[in-house]
Formats: C-alpha cells, sequence, structure tokens
C-alpha cells in the first residue's frame, strides 16, 4: 500500500491544530513555535505533492479511495489536477506567513486572570486557540481541494465556516475609534454575516447534493463525470439546470460574486490582518475552484446555458468593486472590494469558456493570493503601529519608514497587474480568452484595470507620501520578523511575473480536460497568422 500522501497532508495541520489547543495557556511561546513548524511541515508535503504531479500524467493522480458510507454510496475519495495542486502549494506556501504576521495578534491585553466577560469584550485573548484555528482552516481547504467525492467535498466545505467564524468573532482587529465596545460589536456583526451567508449558501449546495445523488446513485465526482461522458448518465435539462444553480450559488457566496458579496468587507475590516488574508487569499478561492471541478465538469450543458448571466455578473462585481475601492476611507475595506473586483475577473475567466481565460483564471487564484497576501501584511503592520484603519491618519510614511513604504508599493502596483508582476499574466490571459469569445465583455472588463490603477495609486499617495504626520514621525520601519514575511512573498510576485512557466505547465494541462468536459473549443482566430 502507498504512502497517502493527499490524506497525510490535511491531517497534519489537523494534527498540528490539535497538538496547538493543548499546549497549556502560559506557554504561548510555545504554542506559536509548534503552529509554525506544523505549517511548515505541510508546506514540505505540498510540495512533495507539487514534485510527485505529472501534468503529462493521468487526470487524477495520488488517488485514494475507500468506503465511508456504504449505504448512501459515500467514499472517502481523494485525487488532484492541476489545478488542486497548484492552490495546495498556494495554502501551504502563505499559512506559515500568516502565523508568522499575526505573532502577536492573540497575545493578551491585560494581565490577570481571565474571565468570561474579559473575553466576551475582546480583552482577554487565547493565543493558542488563535493559531490552532488557523491550522484547522488549513487542513479544510486543502482536503477541500482534494476531494473528489462531492459529499466529502460538502463537509469540509462547510465545516470551514465555523473556525473562520470564531477567527473574525473572537479575535478581531484592534485598531478601532470607536474604542474595545464598538468593536466587539462590530466583530460580532461580521463573524455573524459571515456565517449567516454561507450557510444559506451552503444549505442550497446540500439541496442540490442530494438532487445529484437521486440521479446519479453515488457522489463520485470521477465516476459521475465519466457517465456524462460516455451517455449512461442523461440528465434531464431543467433538473440540470438547478442542479447547477444550486451547487454556482454556494460558490458564488463563498466567491464572492456580486450580489452576494456583501459580507467580504465587513469580514476583512474587522479580522485581524492574517486572518483577512486567510479569508479572501486562501478560503474564498474554494468557491471559484470548485466552479470549475463541480461546475463545469458535473453540468457541462447548464454551465454553458448559465454563462452569458454569470458573465454580466462577473463585469458587474469588476466595476462596482473597483469603484467602491476608489471610494474608501478605510485601507482594508479598500483592499476588499478590490478583491471582489480580482474575484470578477477570475469568474469572467472560468465562463469564458477558453483555454486562455481557464488557464488566467487558476493563475489569477494563485496570483491573487500571493498578491493580496503582501499588500494585506503590509497594511496590517502598518496599522499596528499607527492603530487606526482610516486612510486619513497617514502621510508621509516613506520618509520614516521607507522599506515599509516601498514593499506596500509593490504589493499595490501587483494589485493593479503591473507588467513584470505576477498578476499581471494572469489578468492578461482572462481578458484574451474573454475577448476572444465574448469582445464586448472583454473591452468593459478592462475598465477595471484602469480603476485599480486610480484606487492603488491614490491610496499610496495619501498614505506614504507628502507631509510626515506627527503622530507618524517616530514609526519604526519593517521589524526582522515583519521582512521575512514580506520578502519571500515580492520575490514570488517578480519571479512569477518573469517566468509562470512552472505554475502554466501545470495548470495547462488540466484546464484542457475542463473544456473537453463542457465540448468547448478555443475560438479561431479571424486572421491566420503569416507562414
Amino acid at each position: 500500500m502507498s504512502f497517502p500522501l493527499l490524506t497525510a497532508t490535511a491531517v497534519l495541520p489537523a494534527v498540528g491544530a490539535i497538538a496547538t489547543a493543548a499546549v497549556p495557556a502560559a506557554r504561548r511561546t510555545v504554542a506559536k513555535w509548534l503552529a509554525l513548524l506544523f505549517s511548515l511541515a505541510t508546506l514540505v508535503l505540498a510540495i512533495t505533492v507539487l514534485v510527485r504531479f505529472d501534468p503529462d500524467g493521468d487526470r487524477y493522480q495520488l488517488t485514494e479511495s475507500h468506503s465511508w458510507i456504504a449505504d448512501f454510496g459515500v467514499r472517502y475519495e481523494l485525487g488532484v489536477d492541476g489545478i488542486a495542486v497548484a492552490l495546495i502549494a498556494l495554502t501551504a506556501l502563505l499559512i506559515p506567513f500568516i502565523i508568522l504576521a499575526g505573532w502577536h495578534d492573540a497575545d493578551p491585553l491585560e494581565t490577570g486572570a481571565a474571565s468570561l466577560s474579559s473575553f466576551a469584550a475582546g480583552r482577554w485573548r487565547p493565543t493558542q486557540g488563535f493559531f490552532a484555528l488557523i491550522l484547522a482552516v488549513e487542513a479544510m481547504v486543502i482536503i477541500s481541494f482534494e476531494a473528489t467525492d462531492v459529499f466529502l467535498f460538502y463537509i469540509f466545505f462547510e465545516a470551514m465556516l465555523i473556525p473562520m467564524y470564531f477567527l473574525i468573532g473572537g479575535f478581531g482587529d484592534r485598531a478601532h475609534e470607536h474604542g474595545e465596545k464598538a468593536a466587539a460589536t462590530q466583530r460580532s456583526y461580521a463573524a455573524v454575516k459571515f456565517l449567516l451567508y454561507n450557510l444559506v449558501g451552503g444549505l442550497i449546495m446540500l439541496a442540490a447534493v442530494i438532487g445529484l445523488y437521486v440521479v446519479a446513485g453515488n457522489f463520485s465526482l470521477t465516476e459521475i463525470a465519466e457517465a456524462r461522458a460516455n451517455g449512461s448518465l442523461d440528465m434531464a435539462t431543467n433538473t440540470e439546470r438547478w442542479l447547477f444553480l444550486g451547487f454556482f450559488f454556494a460558490f458564488a457566496v463563498k466567491a464572492p460574486l456580486w450580489p452576494l458579496h456583501t459580507w467580504l468587507p465587513n469580514a476583512m475590516q474587522e479580522s485581524t490582518a492574517p486572518v483577512a488574508v486567510l479569508i479572501t487569499a486562501v478560503v474564498d478561492k474554494v468557491g471559484t475552484f470548485a466552479m470549475l471541478r463541480f461546475c463545469l465538469q458535473l453540468f457541462p450543458e447548464a454551465s454553458k446555458w448559465a454563462t452569458p448571466a454569470i458573465l454580466v455578473l462577473a463585469l458587474i462585481s469588476i466595476i462596482y468593486g473597483a469603484l467602491l475601492a476608489v471610494g474608501q476611507r478605510d485601507i482594508k475595506r479598500l483592499v476588499a472590494y478590490a478583491s471582489i473586483s480580482h474575484f470578477g475577473f477570475i469568474i469572467m475567466g472560468i465562463f469564458a469558456m477558453t483555454s486562455q481565460g481557464q488557464s488566467g483564471a487558476t493563475l489569477y487564484m494563485v496570483n491573487h493570493g500571493i498578491s493580496t497576501a503582501a499588500l494585506m501584511l503590509v497594511a496590517g503592520f502598518l496599522i499596528s503601529r499607527r492603530g487606526s484603519r482610516l486612510i486619513a491618519d497617514y502621510g508621509g510614511v516613506q520618509k520614516v519608514a521607507p522599506v515599509l513604504a516601498g514593499t506596500f508599493l509593490i504589493g499595490g502596483l501587483a494589485t493593479l497587474s503591473l507588467p513584470g508582476l505576477a498578476p499581471f499574466v494572469s489578468e492578461f490571459l482572462v481578458l484574451v480568452g474573454t475577448f476572444t469569445r465574448y469582445p464586448v465583455v472583454g473591452i468593459i472588463a478592462t475598465f477595471g484595470i484602469v480603476l485599480a490603477a486610480l484606487y492603488t495609486l491614490v491610496l499610496y499617495q495619501r498614505t506614504m507620501t507628502g507631509p510626515v504626520k506627527p503622530e507618524l514621525a517616530k514609526m519604526p520601519d519593517l521589524r526582522v520578523r515583519e521582512l521575512v514575511v514580506v520578502a519571500p512573498l515580492v520575490v514570488l510576485l517578480i519571479f512569477l511575473g518573469v517566468y509562470p512557466k512552472p505554475l502554466t505547465q501545470i495548470i495547462d494541462p488540466a484546464v484542457k480536460q475542463t473544456m473537453s468536459d463542457v465540448q468547448q473549443k478555443d475560438p479561431k482566430p479571424e486572421v491566420e497568422a503569416a507562414k
């Protein structure tokens, strides 16, 4: 029996979560180092998955399959394609940086014995719980990327809401202009809104999962897709469309897609910067990934039927998110609305139904994760120094903290997809892939790029340039721990911007399989290239 590498990659952070939570309360530093070591060990396993994956091999590799709930046809089935491998690597890469960036975010605000009232007010923060919850989320996200049984995927797709709820509601941002009591109220509101939106989406998906079982007789993604392809499973048109809508709705909430996006700005605003990165760079990617893996593969005809409406929603997300980002006063809300715009590009690329669009969308998931992590984590370091999220409270930072300002600028330039940085390649592929089939959609989407330049450069100008605010005169520059967090992300943004081939050669074969699932071919160019 071969070593269950995929199971180990998901189980290791879960074991780390349990071990970290079990550390005695007085040993906060031990808990931090233990969480970091488990996250690094998970990264090693994720790299092993990446190395062992053969882009030219079978569609799903490193597979595992065991009977689980035999009476209902539920199996413990895992397998990864190139898309899943890339996102598992992204997740495992970002978690150690998230842990390092949040090294002091859960430390107690006051000494003395902890009480229930002090915990409720947010003054006592159990460090062990904070890092254990992060590792728990990592475990659930990874197994979501690996699951090829629909029911197994659904369980962890929903289960990750629980640790995220506590991370948002119990460990929120300490920078709040209206005091700790107001901050606790806002954190609670953001956490409940996050949970309710995603629970509603999950319940609708559960009905669709049950409907799929009634139609197909099992939950195996590979078996159902194969039966659809060879004609042995013939879904009625209306049935397929309703099932597609049930799955897509849940994924659109998680993604998030307009108009199901409103939970994200609140959640990111009230979270610590590392948790905000966990939300938008890691957890939300499960939604867009699932559109590729489940919506297109299980319901190809319904996916094509819904494409025009989804492209309109994606366009609205792109323009609406960017416009609202321009007018934000809060740094975190600005990044949140920028992410809504970027997720619009990702979804547009998926449903453009071209190989360039889907390759660009997958690459965008990875590059957006890295660029958003770089920008948001540096913003978190900035906010922790000043104690405010408001843009108006900053000015002249580049004069007192040039390294912080420089890394902030690189993260911002990556967000606006500057050529030479990683997101440019993915955004270019998405636009080219969309334009070849839907030229009007591609043209309108380019306005999102103009708006991205506006909100990014205005943010940098207002916070980093101009006269130094008196409160910032003695602001320290990035410390060693913070540099360890930011520097590798900056290097990756530059490397993947110049040489994206290591990712594209893993992603492209999986995209070709997905295009085959929906029986689509790339449009031929109107003008043939000269020979």
